[in-house]
């Protein structure tokens, strides 16, 4: 996956097809040394309701421009980046 500009990556999905996602916002948790990214489609940017997509990262030591994405599967992970989300949509709402 390479980020495009800042604010926009490419994504493959399972079947190697590449969708364009918007960042929403990045964080990383001292306490476990993780980084996450939240994402949702390019393409539903702009609607009402989009559909979020979120994942641990870790950037490739080899080349500056690509990540390497993980999905989220603990509990724990997913509560972090809900509250994280929560708390970007009140500050977007403000």
């Amino acid at each position: 996956m390479a980020l495009e500009e800042k604010e926009r990556i490419i994504i493959p999905d399972e079947n190697g097809e590449e969708h364009l996602f918007e960042v929403l916002f990045t964080f990383d948790v001292d306490q476990t040394g993780h980084s996450y990214i939240a994402v949702v489609p390019a393409d539903q940017k702009d609607e009402e309701e989009v559909e979020v997509f979120a994942f641990r990262y870790e950037e490739k030591t080899n080349d500056e421009d690509d990540l390497s994405l993980f999905q989220i599967e603990s509990e724990e992970e997913w509560g972090m980046v809900e509250e994280m989300l929560n708390t970007f949509t009140d500050e977007e709402t403000d």
